[in-house]
């Protein structure tokens, strides 16, 4: 160890860099982190975190480069294999120290304030990111000095806005974008655009030109997940990637999307789709460790609600720490929330509450990340979606304490429902797709297996002579025509029952608890009222018929598919035996 010692003399040592310390020594895991001042000839002890005694420790002569400045870092991964720092000052103190990494703290007018050093009793390395992640908390040391110093008040100092943004977690909103197959165009709305610092008129429509935006590193994983996307090998298209900036920089997104159209062949031909800012998400990850006290001031610039909360031994929740974002998420005060943590009890969903609760729990017992999407509600604003991601430290009281944010997903989760409208919806009719209806069929099969002797009928329908309507009147005609029928089924089936469009002018309706007489009485009610009621066109009217086939749903069935089948053989017979028949299988 450096040292057994954790007093210093007092006014020995500057309080006001503590918690800053404290904060990169954690996020370095070394076993010290000590802050000098002074210009490399001479650096003076000001503060440290670790067992670092300022009575034991001398004034330094540092061999850093001539030309060291604020990119410039020393780094010394085994202090017994560098002929500078084996007979040091610094290693005749602390025998025991192996590893030292220091970053000059640059001052504005290019001199040195001193140094932010690293030290650690054990070998190591510094990969790029951890380099460039020293490198800015000695910006932030900068800046606490010159707060300070008084001799050095004709800098010009960063103001406090600047600081929090030097810190701050930036979020942004959702943009939309379409893209038809068939064209290769992609359609972006202006909020896709903003979020990456475009105006409208600078992003072309071109797939080819959004390929470019991609970061290359990412470009052949975010095909081969979309890829999968358009064979239906998964039911949505969901990845997180960088996307390049106006400005050059790239943007961390999630983007998401679903086919919601097909072509007749089945053949996917237009996907919709949302790309979010995930960026914060990323940043909040890495820098949420910060003392309440440094917390205060950065956190309520933060969309969102930033939190601390513990979950003591016996299971209670406390929260010591809540941003004013509590007032938009919860519509309750950051004091409330901390006198007492249990209202969330009344705010959370009812249906929800369990799996907060329980996911709380499971991420306490296993020490893994929390993260949950969950729904609100509040007064007089109805039910809303909210987010939720920490990461928990267990304590050495066995109680557990999570850094986390809590973000309104409500639009997002609009936006989302809106494309599943899109997915499982045919877009003339408004009736269940294939694939929507075919699921539903699945389902109501499960249930007449699990349960014995309960009854469920499967119709097709097809609309009788309708190659003739369109070769007549045109396909906006026949449009129309699907579109009257599509109306009338609409008006015999029940609530439990569900209609989808088979492709063309087949349709197909799933009875629930319903026996095939049951159903041929339904199938004759159709014919009835499409025989009594002609589409209008113009001066004329069109009277449609349809052939329907019948088949009930059985417990041996291995699929859906085999009962479908069932009710197309019988269709196939009412239309061979002159159309406008009900025929049963």
């Amino acid at each position: 160890m450096l040292s057994s010692k954790s007093t210093s003399p007092a006014g020995s040592r500057d309080e006001r860099f503590d918690g800053l310390l404290h904060m990169v020594r954690r996020q370095f895991g070394v076993l010290a982190v000590l802050l000098t001042t002074g210009a490399q000839d001479l650096q003076r002890f000001c503060a440290s975190a670790g067992p670092i005694v300022r009575d034991t420790l001398p004034d330094l002569r540092m061999p850093l480069p001539s030309d060291a400045n604020a990119h410039t870092l020393l780094l010394v991964p085994d202090i017994s294999r560098d002929e500078h720092l084996r007979n040091h000052q610094l290693t005749k103190t602390f025998p025991s120290l192996r590893f030292l990494a220091a970053c000059p703290l640059q001052a504005p007018d290019g001199g040195q304030l001193g140094l932010l050093c690293l030290l650690h009793d054990q070998p190591r390395e510094l990969d790029a990111e951890q380099q460039k992640g020293l490198q800015e908390f000695a910006q932030l040391a900068v800046g606490a000095l010159l707060l300070k110093e008084s001799d050095r008040a004709e800098f010009e100092l960063p103001s406090e806005s600047e600081r929090r943004k030097a810190l701050a977690i930036v979020t942004s909103g959702t943009g939309v974008w379409d893209r038809n197959m068939l064209t290769g165009k992609v359609n972006y709305s202006s909020s896709w655009k903003a979020l990456l610092g475009y105006t409208n008129n600078e992003v072309g429509d071109d797939a080819a030109e959004a390929y470019t935006r991609i970061h290359p590193t990412d470009f052949a994983y975010v095909l081969a997940v979309y890829q999968e996307a358009i064979d239906g090998r998964t039911e949505v298209f969901e990845v997180e990637h960088r996307l390049r900036c106006r400005d050059g920089s790239y943007k961390w997104v999630c983007s998401r999307g679903k086919v919601v159209e097909y072509d007749c062949a089945g053949k996917p031909v237009r996907m919709v789709g949302t790309t979010t800012d995930v960026t914060a998400m990323y940043a909040l990850s890495e820098q949420i460790q910060l003392k309440a006290a440094l917390l205060t001031d950065l956190t309520n610039e933060v969309p969102g609600m930033v939190f601390q909360n513990l979950r003591q031994v016996h299971g209670q929740y406390s929260f010591s720490f809540v941003s004013i974002g509590a007032r938009d998420i919860y519509g309750v005060t950051p004091e409330q929330l901390m006198q007492d943590a249990d209202i969330l009890h009344l705010i959370i969903h009812p249906d929800d509450l369990a799996a907060y609760l329980g996911s709380l729990e499971a991420s306490a017992r296993d020490l893994k990340p929390w993260s949950l999407e969950y729904r609100v509600v509040l007064p007089g604003g109805g039910a809303a979606w909210r987010h939720g991601a920490a990461r928990p430290r267990a304590l050495a009281d066995g109680s557990v304490l999570w850094h986390g944010i809590i973000t309104n997903i409500t639009e997002r989760k609009l936006i989302e429902a809106e494309l599943h409208v899109l997915a499982s919806t045919d877009s003339l009719t408004q009736l269940s797709n294939r694939r929507h209806f075919m699921q539903h069929l699945e389902s109501e099969l499960a249930r007449v297996q699990r349960s014995a002797g309960y009854p469920a009928v499967i119709l097709m329908f097809d609309l009788d002579h309708f190659k003739a309507i369109n070769d007549r009147w045109g396909h906006s005609v026949g449009d129309l025509a699907l579109q009257h029928f599509s109306a009338i089924l609409c008006r015999q089936l029940r609530r439990t029952d569900a209609a989808g469009r088979m492709g063309g002018e087949e349709f197909a309706v799933v009875l629930s608890d319903a026996s095939v007489n049951e159903a041929k009485i339904f199938a004759q009610r159709v014919q009835d009222e499409l025989a009594s009621a002609p589409l209008d066109h113009g001066d004329e009217s069109l009277t449609l018929a349809v052939s329907v086939g019948i088949a009930s749903l059985h417990s041996t069935d291995v699929s859906a598919e085999a009962s479908l089948s069932r009710s197309d053989k019988a269709l196939y017979c009412a239309k061979r035996a002159g159309r406008n028949r009900i025929e049963c299988y």
